[in-house]
């Protein structure tokens, strides 16, 4: 077990009662031989989330480390994964918000496992799950590609927004501190940084579903988007 946090898992929620305990426990089962702390961002939540985050903080105060917002940020305009992502010790940053959780206790090994032995790679990603809010009923996936593979840059391009699931991605940290204008500026953060760690390295697929993304959860991005249309 190395003494260093090895991964900083970036989550950020706001009035996610009814899903965060999922996404803190897909972090506490993750088996691995390093260390690594769980960043979470309440964003002034109105509902019980900050609760359950603290009695989470209660439990492991060693790894969880949440900021507790008094003020919603994001009305203010505020970028709230700077607040996680900004703060990170760990050499690579791993993504969940907090709606979403993980599957696989292997997840975090295997995905650094890779990045260790393959320092030309800059982010690793895997298949997941698309599941309904309401009843966690599997809907479909996303998986890019049958068989683990290396995506060039074009690839993810073509690819589009949906391309990857945010809660699978896992990144070099050092490339959080070096992000371009049109990675921090855009309304969407996952596409553009996943564009910007292709031009930085080689980004590799895991053609293993470790991870659920819920789709028709009131408040979130998808949901505003299908509302607006």
């Amino acid at each position: 077990m190395h003494d260093y946090i090895m991964v900083s898992i970036a989550c950020i929620t706001y009035n996610h009662e009814k899903y965060i305990a999922d996404a803190l426990e897909g972090f506490m089962m993750q088996k691995t031989d390093f260390k690594y702390e769980v960043l979470i961002h309440d964003d002034a939540s109105t509902d019980s989330t900050a609760d359950i985050i603290k009695s989470y903080e209660k439990n492991y105060p060693d790894i969880i480390r949440p900021i507790y917002q008094s003020e919603n940020q994001k009305t203010k305009g505020v970028k709230v994964g700077t607040f996680n992502r900004q703060r990170a010790t760990g050499k690579y940053i791993a993504i969940c918000e907090g709606d979403d959780y993980w599957t696989d206790p292997d997840k975090l090994q295997r995905q650094v496992s890779y990045m260790e032995n393959h320092p030309e790679c800059s982010l690793c990603v895997h298949a997941a799950y698309k599941i309904k809010a309401d009843n966690k009923k599997m809907m479909r996936h996303v998986r890019p590609h049958q068989g683990d593979k290396i995506f060039s840059v074009s690839d993810i391009i073509r690819g589009g927004g949906g391309f990857f699931a945010t809660n699978t991605m896992l990144f070099r940290t050092e490339y959080e501190k070096t992000k371009p204008p049109y990675v921090t500026g855009g309304p969407v953060g996952d596409y553009p940084l996943a564009i910007y760690l292709a031009t930085r390295g080689d980004v590799f697929y895991i053609d293993e579903f470790m991870s659920a993304y819920r789709v028709g959860v009131p408040g979130s991005w998808t949901s505003r988007m299908i509302n607006d249309a």
